[in-house]
């Protein structure tokens, strides 16, 4: 007769039940929804027994661990679907992050996306067929005897602790490790789409050799894998890169890898960005500046990113001598404020530039205008008296404020603190911790712990927007920074005549006018507010007769200030139509006799089948209205 002991559940209920239940056939006994376990605490899979008095509790696919389970389950799936395949195949890691699975593995032949179709095929047939799975919890030296044929898991078991426990699942053809336990019932494992094939450098370095990688999305229900599939759809038509080329905005080149061309359209959002800025700061009292791109090596030295950042650098030589490009704004304008004496009345200080910066980034990480190896950045450096901190930080948010309410952004602030590389003392870093933190609770901003996330030189205040699509984006920070003053030994005569050291600040909006250019083509899906539009108003003549009327009020409105386009084409009036609402310009007018006797027109506006009837003055005088609101709608 089984020896019996003693469970205690969740709820804090004792049971007995036979030594070395599974907790499979607990959790049937329960009428519990789980795809794992756990026993005192240790998470373990559903067959995995018990075998003493123990406390125990259960996740069903919602948990963080039922997720990472169910995920674990697609990826042995598919690695079998794969092996059948291709049966030379040899596998890296599967790996999992949230919802998204992905399989490396090494395969004569290049993988096409069209095979995903059949992978999925074969995967549902396996779900159907039932077929169980093997499993086993072991030492990692114990795995490294299962897996001594394939040099790609060994390697990845040789950083691993020895005695350390992983989870080994069997499946079909195929054998694979986790570090946490796996689902076991195949029928958890429905809800899954296989997206893309793609190349991954093996460990992530582009000196290894270059592997296949199958990604997919795994869910727990069927209504989140369609959202999620509608939501990838969406994102694929409000690609940046995809609607950069359609809207002439920008281009790449292999000459220039990462480091975008604007082309005329682009760069008219770009310069009313900068325009809108510009005049924004001002009001502040902001003062611009522009500095080199190269500067001596030993500046950099002198500031710190030779020790914490010359990895991410670009070097040349000038008459025998190393310089950099620069990567960041900071040290020519400390360079600038060194200049000449400073008083305690010249403070603060308010320095802003629209600087072109490089910065080293491999190709594989390289993403549109989102991730590239030179930007435009709207760095401000504010160099302030101790009593100064709170008052400019609070302006700092502010303006940023002020900024993303045009955009329409929602946004959330972390305050990211001391990292592992950090420079200065201990002692400046916390006084300047407390100081953001108090401003952020005094301006009454909810804000998030980012602990170690802080600059090298820094403490800092990040703000996440979220865009059209609900997607995070980090853009706009504000930077507390002891440190470089100290570096440059920048200082100013106080009010009794002895000499003090500033504090600088460390403020951005945008981040990268680049990467926030890509943002912004992805919120608004390529149909810009009108005062951001690159063509705002697309005039059409009926017939060829018009055209000289048509000409006539290009001239007017462009002379107004409006940027205009003229359609004179010999083509099907609907054609035009169609392409100046493909174009994505804000205002169409439709010009033929009526229009041009009366001086009134059928306006008719993007994205919308409604024409309005409106005074050549009235239009115009809209259309400035609009510039200057500017409202983030179209």
């Amino acid at each position: 007769m089984s020896k019996e002991i003693e469970i205690v559940l969740p709820d804090g209920n004792k049971q007995k039940v036979a030594e070395n239940t599974t907790l499979f056939e607990i959790k049937n006994q329960l009428m519990e929804e789980a795809v794992v376990g756990s026993i005192d605490g240790e998470v373990v899979d559903l067959s995995t027994p018990v075998k003493k008095n123990a406390e125990i509790a259960f996740y069903d696919c919602s948990s963080t661990e039922g997720t990472t389970a169910i995920c674990q389950l697609v990826s042995l799936l598919l690695e079998e679907a794969i092996k059948t395949h291709y049966p030379e195949a040899l596998f890296a890691k599967s790996q999992q992050e949230e919802q998204t699975i992905w399989v490396d593995l090494r395969v004569k032949q290049p993988l096409s996306a069209l095979v995903l179709k059949d992978l999925e095929h074969h995967i549902k047939k396996q779900l159907k067929a039932n077929t169980p799975i093997e499993s086993a919890a072991m030492t990692v030296s114990e795995a490294k005897e299962v897996f001594k044929e394939n040099e790609l898991k060994m390697f990845s078991l040789t950083e691993l602790e020895s005695d350390r426990v992983v989870f080994v699942y069997s499946f079909g053809n195929v054998t694979e490790y986790f570090l946490e336990p796996m689902a076991l019932e195949l029928t958890t494992a429905r809800y899954f789409s296989l997206l893309k094939v793609s190349g991954a450098y093996w460990q992530g370095n582009p000196d290894n050799e270059m592997l296949q990688r199958v990604m997919g999305v795994v869910f727990a229900e069927k209504a989140q894998l369609l959202a999620h599939l509608d939501y990838l759809e969406e994102s694929e038509k409000r690609s940046h890169q995809k609607l950069g080329k359609e809207l002439d905005l920008f281009m790449f080149s292999e000459e220039a890898p990462g480091m975008p061309f604007y082309l005329e359209n682009g760069l008219i959002i770009r310069n009313e960005l900068q325009k809108f800025l510009r005049e924004l700061q001002a009001k502040y009292d902001y003062k611009e500046v522009k500095t080199p791109l190269i500067l001596n090596q030993r500046l950099w030295e002198r500031s710190g990113h030779w020790d914490h950042y010359k990895n991410n650098m670009y070097f040349t030589k000038v008459a025998d001598e190393d310089y950099a490009l620069k990567p960041m704004n900071c040290p020519g304008h400390c360079l600038i404020y060194k200049d000449r004496k400073r008083s305690y009345r010249d403070l603060p200080m308010r320095m802003a530039e629209f600087g072109q910066v490089h910065r080293h980034e491999f190709s594989g990480a390289l993403n549109g205008l989102l991730r590239v190896r030179t930007f435009c950045q709207d760095d401000a450096h504010i160099f302030v008296r101790q009593d100064q901190i709170e008052q400019e930080i609070a302006l700092a948010l502010k303006i940023i404020d002020e900024v993303y309410k045009i955009f329409g952004f929602e946004y959330a602030v972390e305050l990211s603190t001391r990292p592992d590389n950090f420079m200065g003392e201990i002692e400046l870093w916390d006084e300047a911790e407390a100081s953001l933190g108090k401003v952020l609770t005094d301006l009454g901003y909810k804000y998030n712990i980012n602990e170690g996330d802080g600059a090298f030189y820094g403490p800092k205040i990040d703000i996440h927007i979220k865009d059209a699509l609900n997607r995070s984006h980090q853009c706009a920070t504000v930077q507390l920074d002891f440190q470089m003053p100290e570096k440059f030994d920048l200082t100013y005569v106080d009010e009794n005549n002895q000499e003090a050291q500033p504090v600088m600040i460390h403020r951005a909006v945008f981040g990268s006018l680049d990467r926030f250019l890509g943002i912004l083509i992805e919120h608004y899906a390529g149909a810009f507010p009108f005062w951001l539009a690159p063509k705002q108003v697309a005039l059409i003549n009926v017939a060829q007769t018009h055209a000289a009327g048509v000409e006539d009020l290009f001239h007017e409105l462009h002379a107004a200030g409006i940027r205009v386009e003229k359609d004179l084409r010999n083509e099907k009036l609907g054609k035009k139509i169609r392409d100046a609402e493909m174009r994505k310009i804000p205002y169409i007018l439709v010009i033929g006799d009526k229009e041009l006797a009366e001086g009134t027109f059928a306006v008719r506006k993007h994205g919308s089948d409604t024409i309005k009837q409106m005074e050549k003055a009235d239009f115009i005088d809209t259309l400035k209205q609009q510039m200057q609101e500017k409202n983030h709608q179209q």
